[in-house]
């Protein structure tokens, strides 16, 4: 699923998108269809590759076409050349078939195009090149965690401890019995032989679930807040064409809070939106200014453009501003409207979420500077960098990136450290430059401590390791922000959009009476996020409770846990007594619906 339970999908996806985009400098090419064949029987590098390139067409043989397809998918290419698209994308699965079984290949799709359009159209076929390339900074961390998990379950074995599949359910470590494993696998294609298409589907997974579309004619209005964040045009774009097909009213909003006190509002159509899903940044346009500078004029721009649910996408000031608004609702009955909130930000430092939008697409950023700096420390021999990351007084990126670059010490906030910790690391620095790896990595996030700065941590090691080692520092800033989101932002975007959407276009009936919405429940401004192993809704009056405002941080944060696995893969002597390890569970099928995730 999106969740990525699997090594090595992430970096092939990764590389999918990327000879996409590398092959479609043909954009530039009027009537170009691209139609890419992925070597792999699997849906899901097809379809996580057809989410994350907004493609126009895909086949897959857990969910073949209805009969008729070839006239549809034509009537389909044609309606968006007429509407001004340039470029179609199809991507069809190896061993994709039609309802009856005949298989569909990329060169009777390109024959059928030609004839019936007379579209300039190109194939390529990926084969093992899938299978190459740098792995993710997620691949790395998974791997690492995985075989971490394989050594723990093996010690924790006994006699009784029936054999099994280490894997990943959301964020959480899983292990699975493994006959269970692959039984279900051979369900998935006893279904396909016997054209049973819909269990198939259920058996694989979620994601390739089609929720019905209810109409309904609400006003729906979109901002950015906060720091620009990878995914967040991604979501503006699922959200303003769900929200279309739901018949609602989709405004957006340009420069937060502070554009709406000011009127900045517009309407957007299904292809205002085109060729969001792969830009970086904010295309709305996003400001820090919070609700409470502002407070009656946006109530009463909100009352102007009759804006009935508001979502906010954006990082912790996206969370307090609509915290604020809902607690101004006693002051401004315009603000008793529906309100959710889609965490995006680099830090990760929304509560109400593991994960935020932009996050992943940080980490890759970081990681591959990291990887440079470390090639540069193998050729002069003897080096330490030192190397600063963002994310305000969150660790979650130094961390994170700690793991997936092999540094040999991550400095953060949410773990204190003193002088004897920073003595010891320069002790195991030193001991390391007698071994056959010559180099050291430090990554320092920017808030860890108030004294001991990055310019500070460059003095201590250079003068310590003298004569053994030699220092330098590298401020990464806000290269993090920047670049093309990643396939999994782009999707996870792209699914809290939707979800976002359909989450509110139920409450909106619920609270609609006598010709208005009036919402002034807990439950009517929630944040939206992946907890554990479901996305699911959190009231932002009840995460207040849970977060430390001084500091902008979550009280409880799952991946401190990880922390232990990045000294202990670091070479330090470390107890693992509080190691939280993976569980064992059994395979199951969820029941799908909007409250519980899918």
């Amino acid at each position: 699923t999106l969740h990525r339970g699997g090594l090595c999908g992430e970096s092939s996806a990764n590389l999918i998108v990327h000879m996409l985009y590398s092959d479609n400098k043909g954009n530039n090419i009027k009537a170009a269809i691209h139609i890419m064949t992925l070597f792999s029987f699997s849906r899901y590098l097809a379809l996580v590759s057809a989410l994350a390139s907004g493609a126009d067409w895909l086949f897959i043989p857990e969910s073949p076409p209805e009969d008729g397809w070839e006239d549809f998918m034509c009537e389909r290419l044609g309606e968006t050349r007429s509407r001004g698209s340039r470029l179609n994308i199809i991507i069809i699965a190896e061993g994709a078939i039609d309802r009856n079984g005949k298989p569909i290949t990329s060169n009777y799709v390109k024959e059928l195009v030609v004839k019936r359009l007379g579209f300039d159209t190109r194939v390529t076929v990926l084969g093992h090149v899938q299978r190459g390339g740098t792995p993710s900074a997620f691949d790395r961390v998974l791997s690492s965690k995985m075989g971490m998990e394989a050594v723990m379950a093996l010690l924790e074995a006994t006699p009784d401890t029936p054999a099994c599949v280490v894997s990943l359910s959301g964020n959480q470590s899983v292990r699975l019995p493994l006959m269970e494993c692959v039984q279900v696998t051979k369900d998935v294609q006893k279904a396909m032989d016997e054209k049973r298409f819909d269990e198939a589907i259920q058996l694989r997974g979620s994601l390739l679930i089609v929720f019905p579309f209810h109409q309904s004619n609400f006003s729906i209005a979109i901002l950015n807040v906060g720091a620009p964040a990878a995914g967040m045009n991604a979501a503006v774009r699922s959200a303003v064409r769900v929200g279309i097909c739901q018949g609602h009213t989709m405004y957006v909003v340009n420069d937060g809070f502070e554009g709406l006190s000011k009127g900045q509002v517009r309407e957007l159509c299904w292809h205002d939106v085109g060729g969001w899903l792969g830009r970086g940044g904010s295309m709305l346009g996003t400001k820090r200014t919070l609700p409470k500078t502002c407070m009656e004029k946006i109530a009463e721009n909100v009352r102007k453009f009759n804006i009935q649910a508001l979502l906010v996408i954006g990082g912790f000031e996206a969370y307090e501003g609509v915290l604020q608004l809902v607690e101004a609702r006693g002051q401004y009955d315009e603000l008793c409207i529906i309100m959710c909130v889609i965490p995006a930000t680099i830090s990760n430092n929304v509560p109400g979420t593991d994960f935020s939008l932009g996050s992943d697409t940080a980490v890759n950023a970081a990681m591959e500077s990291c990887d440079r700096i470390k090639q540069s420390a193998s050729g002069t021999k003897r080096r330490v960098f030192i190397v600063e990351t963002m994310g305000g007084y969150c660790g979650y990126l130094s961390t994170v990136t700690g793991i997936a670059v092999g540094a040999d010490a991550a400095y953060i906030y949410e773990d204190p450290f003193t002088i004897h910790d920073l003595k010891a690391n320069v002790e195991h620095l030193t001991d390391k430059m007698k071994t056959d790896i010559q180099r050291g990595l430090v990554l320092r996030n920017e808030k860890c401590h108030e004294h001991y700065t990055t310019e500070f941590l460059y003095n201590l090691y250079s003068s310590e390791g003298k004569g053994i080692f030699d220092c330098r520092i590298n401020v990464l800033g806000h290269l993090q922000q920047g670049g093309a989101p990643t396939p999994f932002d782009r999707n996870y975007g792209t699914k809290l959009g939707v979800k976002a959407v359909l989450w509110m276009s139920e409450k909106l009936k619920d609270v609609y009476r006598k010709g208005r919405v009036f919402a002034n429940s807990a439950e009517s401004a929630c944040v939206i996020g992946l907890r554990r192993k479901t996305v699911s809704f959190s009231p932002v009056t009840e995460l207040k409770k849970v977060t430390d405002f001084e500091h902008r941080l979550p009280k409880e944060q799952w991946w401190l846990n990880l922390r232990l696995m990045l000294k202990m893969l670091a070479h330090y002597q470390i107890s693992l007594t509080e190691y939280v390890s993976g569980k064992m569970e059994h395979v199951t099928r969820r029941t799908l619906s909007i409250e519980k995730g899918f």
